[in-house]
């Protein structure tokens, strides 16, 4: 399993775009989940994706995000 994961739906143009923040950012390895596939991410997350999430602590990072915010969030839990 992952430390992190993206929490994103299908079809959507700014999880495209966190994709490729996190590509910048070098994130280390994460786990994509789309909400579209479960009603309970769907009530929790909606129309907040992408949101990136830190499976160890549940710490949530929501969109906008930039490859620096990825950094300094990482950085923040150490």
């Amino acid at each position: 399993m992952a430390d992190f994961v993206l929490y994103q739906r299908d079809y959507c143009h700014l999880c495209d775009i966190a994709l490729a923040v996190l590509a910048e950012a070098r994130l280390p390895d994460f786990d994509s989940v789309w909400v579209d596939d479960s009603e309970e991410l769907e009530r929790r997350y909606g129309t907040r994706v992408p949101v990136l999430c830190e499976v160890r602590t549940g710490r949530e990072l929501d969109w906008p995000f930039d490859a620096v915010a990825v950094a300094r969030w990482i950085i923040a839990e150490r």
